[in-house]
């Protein structure tokens, strides 16, 4: 069994007036909320299961496949406070997505196939996504360094160079069965005091989570994909939807 894990507690400020009275995750697309978009990719990927991370405007979510968990700190937390407010189910091989992603189902099924304990995809064509976002792509692309063997070295610290950048985390992340004891593990005994890359226990970011799970766990396996995904951060994320629409799995 799979599980897939959406984490769309927030409310996406910088999407505002379209977040106005809707999280995230409902911006539509296409016509279509992006959470509509992700149940109907999970279908066809022939997932088991799919939880949603719910907090700002909760009660808009009503859908039949996914089974809602609440962080009822949304506003003071960030995606890795949010995904253990699942902890609960979190017993079988699960796939974590952030809640305003889309992407084709090629791109899912190909992580659902991945045997890695930890696995997260890579755009390896990112720059060409990010050049048709913004002026300067260093604005926004995180470090994404690999391993010789091709796992990955470092992702998620602010990149002073494209050298630092070869290629770019999306926001899908698959942890295996056999793992999930020891990320629990490892998420509990960390020092909640203790600052993590200048943010709080609580507003810690998943590739912070991500790097300590590589430095301390095992290593994290890249699956590797050429665009067909896109990211709405902000409304002009709306007028790139060709980028979902093309490329995806290799």
């Amino acid at each position: 069994m799979i599980k897939l894990i959406t984490l769309a507690a927030g409310q996406g400020t910088r999407l505002r007036p379209l977040t106005d009275h809707v999280p995230k995750c409902m911006v539509e697309v296409n016509g279509r909320p992006i959470l509509e978009t992700q149940i109907e990719t999970a279908k066809k990927a022939q997932i088991d299961e799919m939880h949603v991370i719910c907090g700002y405007c909760s009660d808009v979510i009503q859908y039949d496949f996914v089974t809602k968990h609440l962080n009822p700190e949304y506003d003071t937390t960030n995606m890795v406070y949010s995904l253990f407010c699942a902890e609960e189910i979190m017993d079988d091989d699960v796939i974590i997505s952030y809640g305003d992603i889309i992407y084709q189902a090629s791109v899912l099924e190909k992580l659902r196939d991945s045997k890695a304990d930890i696995s997260v995809v890579v755009d390896m064509e990112w720059k060409r996504y990010w050049e048709a976002r913004m002026d300067n792509p260093l604005d926004d692309a995180e470090t994404l360094k690999f391993h010789q063997d091709g796992t990955i070295a470092e992702l998620g610290k602010k990149a002073s160079s494209l050298d630092e950048i070869q290629g770019q985390y999306i926001g899908l992340i698959k942890f295996s069965k056999e793992i999930l004891p020891e990320i629990r593990q490892v998420y509990h005994a960390l020092d909640k005091s203790k600052k993590y890359q200048g943010k709080s226990f609580e507003q810690m970011y998943m590739t912070t989570f991500l790097q300590l799970l590589a430095d301390e766990v095992c290593p994290i396996s890249a699956v590797r994909i050429e665009n067909g995904w896109i990211e709405v951060d902000e409304p002009g994320d709306l007028d790139h939807v060709s980028f979902y629409e093309s490329g995806g799995a290799k």
